[in-house]
């Protein structure tokens, strides 16, 4: 018997589901987030229920707003539950759920009017944003915001009616200019580089498409804090659904399973206010650039690095490529020597101890992350969490062997088919030329390393070029598991 997820059933929810202890109508919407997945349910929400389950921060309730056709689904979804979602941690030894509360509401897609109304409402005092690293529309090799983008430059003529996330964020910021209202906060929780940075340069760059004095303003009133973010989140699929079901008693719709761990390191730069989120676990910093660069490189360039193998080896899950050696010790391999040492001190934490930390996530058996998720979106992921290491190595004289081989195993990938000809599904918006390049790679390596937009002044190395045309002339002669065990036998 299943207790199905709805306000009116939250006191009958099983003693072993953790439900909200604040009434639903106590709270009232402080916050506007774009990108209602499944990594900001699992992170910024719980973050947030934590402190309402504390008796604090009610009116930072939380509004949800979609932008794509595709967001409809989910909105449904959590319509039929009140915008409640099933959170599940669980590791080897530890398996926990609850029920988190913190979304009130949560506009449909394509209505323009009703969001920018919302975005003007004084009780709006934070505006944030999952929309997963290609939704920023940078530039891959120069890692700039690109104002030459179509969508962007409809909505820079078009600024009443966008279309984007950061037109509708500027029609926002426009209305509270017209009204004399203080400005949101635009609060990026997604995991790129610098990302306040990044968000500011995507608002202005726009702004300044429409009108320069707009640009300006934007610039003196609107804070865009830099963040860290970190918490292992996979996809739901029908195996969760019935996972909640069978341990827990609990229907719900979407529900998220993830890790224990989480983490988040904030600048303290807000224009109106925030909840005291430090009372739930954030870590307020003066500058978050030390955390982020040893996360981006260490985790995000650590699941590169074993997403293609495992990929190209047919595993399904990233724990069990953890549990095949060659895997796991490509990985470490590539961490000590090469990606470690581009990290610089991090207050406060060993980068030894976080890499251990790092490689016991990525061991855990109960999450049911995929491989599959890990390869996603590489054209993308890798002029972020991969591409800078090489060019930090290049530029000290140092060694690129197995971040080499990372590049060349990734090009393998692309090429559609794995070491047992299995074919691999489209997994990167940008497929159709990742697939075409990665074919006239075969023949001509150089081929893939031309793509500037993605490799920039590293693909035209001549000591990277050799070692990833050698490493990938090897995938296609011997394989994945002969090339990576040849690379492991031999010394750095």
């Amino acid at each position: 018997m299943t207790v199905k997820l709805s306000l009116a059933n939250l006191d009958k929810l099983p003693d072993s589901v953790a439900a909200p202890q604040y009434p639903r109508d106590n709270l009232t919407a402080g916050i506007l987030h774009f990108g209602v997945g499944n990594f900001h349910r699992s992170h910024q929400a719980v973050y947030l229920d934590r402190l309402f389950n504390a008796g604090e921060g009610h009116d930072w309730a939380i509004v949800g707003a979609g932008v794509f056709e595709g967001e409809k689904a989910g909105r449904e979804k959590l319509k039929q539950q009140d915008w409640l979602t099933t959170v599940v941690e669980q590791d080897a030894g530890h398996r926990q759920a609850r029920v988190t509360g913190v979304m009130i509401d949560f506009i449909t897609p394509g209505e323009t009017e009703n969001i920018v109304e919302r975005l003007a409402d004084p009780a709006i005092r934070i505006v944030s944003l999952t929309i997963t690293e290609g939704g920023y529309f940078i530039d891959p090799a120069s890692g700039k915001f690109n104002p030459k983008h179509p969508d962007i430059v409809a909505d820079a003529k078009n600024i009443a009616h966008p279309k984007t996330v950061f037109g509708l964020i500027l029609a926002g910021l426009i209305r509270r200019r017209e009204e004399s209202l203080t400005p949101f906060t635009v609060m990026s929780c997604d995991n790129i580089p610098h990302n306040g940075h990044v968000t500011s340069d995507a608002v202005v760059g726009l702004a300044e498409l429409v009108e320069k004095e707009l640009a300006a303003w934007v610039r003196e009133h609107v804070a865009f804090p830099n963040g860290m973010v970190d918490r292992i989140t996979p996809a739901t699929t029908d195996r969760e659904r019935a996972m909640l079901a069978e341990h827990f008693g609990v229907e719900d719709n979407w529900p998220v399973f993830c890790e224990p761990f989480m983490q988040w390191v904030l600048e303290d730069i807000f224009t109106d206010g925030r909840p005291a989120l430090e009372k739930a676990g954030v870590q307020f910093v003066d500058d978050v650039s030390p955390f982020e660069l040893m996360k981006i490189r260490i985790l995000n360039g650590g699941h590169a690095a074993i997403a293609y193998p495992s990929g190209l080896l047919d595993i399904h899950f990233v724990h069990e490529g953890m549990q095949e050696k060659l895997v796991s010790d490509f990985l470490d391999k590539v961490e000590q020597e090469e990606i470690i040492p581009t990290v610089p001190p991090v207050p406060g934490t060993s980068l030894q101890e976080y890499y251990a930390l790092v490689a016991r996530r990525f061991s855990n058996p109960t999450i049911g992350d995929t491989i599959r998720r890990l390869c996603l979106d590489g054209s993308n992921r890798q002029p972020k969490f991969i591409i800078p290491t090489i060019a930090d190595r290049l530029k000290a004289g140092k060694g690129i062997e197995g971040l080499a081989l990372e590049s060349a195993l990734w090009c393998r990938y692309c090429f559609g088919t794995t070491d047992s000809g299995a074919v691999t599904e489209p997994n990167d918006p940008n497929w159709e030329r990742m697939t075409a390049i990665a074919k006239a790679a075969k023949a001509d390596p150089s081929a893939w390393l031309a793509m500037g937009d993605i490799y920039g002044a590293v693909g035209k190395s001549a000591v990277f070029g050799e070692a990833f045309a050698r490493h990938l002339k090897a995938l296609w002669q011997d394989g994945t598991r002969a090339t990576v065990g040849r690379y492991l036998e031999a010394k750095a």
